[in-house]
């Protein structure tokens, strides 16, 4: 599970880290992540520069015990990645339907590489 200061929970904050000002997306067969990363001048409300991240698993993904078993699997994967990430990181992470066959090593390999791409630069 992810610590409270890690989760990003408000409807606001995802369509910032999905659709606003410097926000930067990579994709892959199972996931799409969208990153945003705070700039030296953005203030933050919270007063901490946490990374935070958001889990995005629709219907379109399963039923509700294979979301849940998705979203399990996400946020474990998360969780380990969470001290690379940098200060101030908002993070999106969307599962495709491909994403229900998949298991835990898969996602974590494919949520490796999108990170990859968007903190070294790589993304769109």
């Amino acid at each position: 599970m992810l610590p409270a200061r890690h989760r990003l929970t408000d409807r606001a904050d995802f369509a910032a880290t999905i659709r606003g000002r410097g926000a930067r997306r990579q994709g892959s067969r199972l996931l799409v992540v969208h990153a945003r990363v705070a700039d030296s001048t953005r203030t933050d409300a919270r007063g901490d520069d946490s990374p935070r991240v958001g889990l995005v698993v629709s219907k379109a993904v399963g039923n509700a015990v294979t979301r849940t078993r998705v979203k399990r699997r996400l946020r474990a994967q998360v969780a380990s990645l969470l001290p690379s990430l940098p200060a101030g990181t908002d993070v999106v992470v969307r599962a495709n339907p491909a994403a229900a066959d998949a298991d835990s090593h898969e996602l974590g390999e494919a949520l490796r590489h999108c990170l990859r791409g968007l903190l070294v630069g790589e993304g769109p």
